[in-house]
């Protein structure tokens, strides 16, 4: 475990390494996955209703994910045969319009918690022997780019971590920010000038893509279509 003094891991800082068995066999993480942008998630525990819903519908969404270029890796402080055994009965259920959802991507056993202690994944105000939902995305260069963390009773919107992967993209790639509630094809923030005399110029350089609200707030047209 390369983690010094067990520091929680913020934005910004490499994703800690480690290995670990899960049930795809043993993986290096994040080195197995170097290119690909990953959603390391934990889970409070196996055979419990709100983790199933969460499974089910991480399940039912792996191909728009690796669409993305985007891994997924699950874990909780269960065994590696109490993983098995819960995701073959997944298998077995229907929620809404999810059914015969195959878990295919891996699903970290973490028993001693030393992974989920070094992404903080152990939070003694909810519990000292079940990781909270925590969502650590990691992009291609094993950097974490956002954290999320919900309470044991709250089960996650997949929708909106999907959204993160998104933007988090379209920012990488044009150099761009996006707004509150941002969805693809929405317009873009242009970063803002870095002097008052540049953004004087922008403002009088609007041209039929851009447009500024003020000088410290402008936006570039984006296509749906």
């Amino acid at each position: 475990m390369n983690n010094e003094n067990n520091k929680m891991p913020l934005i910004g800082d490499i994703a800690p390494s480690f290995e670990a068995i899960t049930t795809q066999g043993i993986i290096s993480f994040p080195k197995d996955f170097s290119g690909k942008w990953v959603i390391l998630f934990s889970h409070p525990a196996d055979f419990t209703p709100v983790c199933t819903t969460e499974f089910m519908t991480f399940g039912s969404m792996i191909d728009e994910f690796k669409n993305l270029n985007t891994e997924l890796v699950g874990l909780s402080v269960d065994s590696l045969y109490s993983h098995i055994a819960w995701l073959r009965k997944i298998q077995e259920l229907q929620w809404k319009d999810k059914k015969n959802i195959n878990v295919t991507f891996p699903l970290i056993e973490d028993i001693k918690m030393e992974v989920a202690k070094a992404y903080g994944m152990i939070q003694p105000g909810q519990s000292t022997t079940q990781a909270v939902r925590a969502v650590f995305i990691i992009d291609p260069n094993g950097i974490i780019r956002t954290i999320l963390y919900y309470p044991l009773s709250t089960g996650r919107n997949f929708q909106e971590i999907k959204r993160i992967i998104l933007a988090l993209q379209k920012a990488d790639k044009d150099g761009v920010a996006t707004p509150a509630d941002w969805e693809p094809g929405d317009d873009v923030i242009v970063p803002t000038a870095g002097s008052c005399g540049v953004a004087k110029e922008r403002m009088e350089n609007q041209d039929e893509n851009t447009y500024c609200l003020d000088w410290f707030m402008c936006f570039k047209k984006e296509s749906k279509f």
